[in-house]
């Protein structure tokens, strides 16, 4: 009941944060807002990419579950983003993650189990 329901992730291009996640994490766009665009994602979470608010790299770490982190790593060089920190043992417990900047300079991060 109290968990996260909408996110919004600072951008300064609008349809590059959009082409940029939906190509790597597969969300879905809604684009008709020229300085708002939101987006879903597979497991109908959302949110939006907004320019009311500037890209950040020191704050909260927004972390996006994946099946393989350097793969998604590999991905997102390709598509314009950028590593900050490869795949990183957390715990055997609670598995790994890794960060990387999006092409707008936000730092996200990645988890997965294995």
């Amino acid at each position: 009941m109290h968990g996260f329901c909408h996110i919004e992730i600072p951008t300064t291009d609008p349809s590059k944060s959009s082409k940029f996640y939906s190509s790597i994490f597969g969300w879905k766009v809604n684009e008709s807002n020229p300085d708002y665009f939101e987006f879903s994602t597979p497991d109908d979470d959302g949110g939006g990419f907004t320019t009311a608010t500037k890209p950040v790299q020191d704050g909260v770490v927004l972390y996006i579950k994946v099946e393989d982190i350097e793969t998604k790593l590999k991905e997102i060089e390709t598509a314009g983003g950028k590593t900050v920190k490869g795949k990183t043992g957390i715990s055997p417990e609670y598995g790994f993650y890794g960060l990387f900047t999006d092409p707008c300079e936000n730092i996200m991060g990645l988890w997965a189990k294995e």
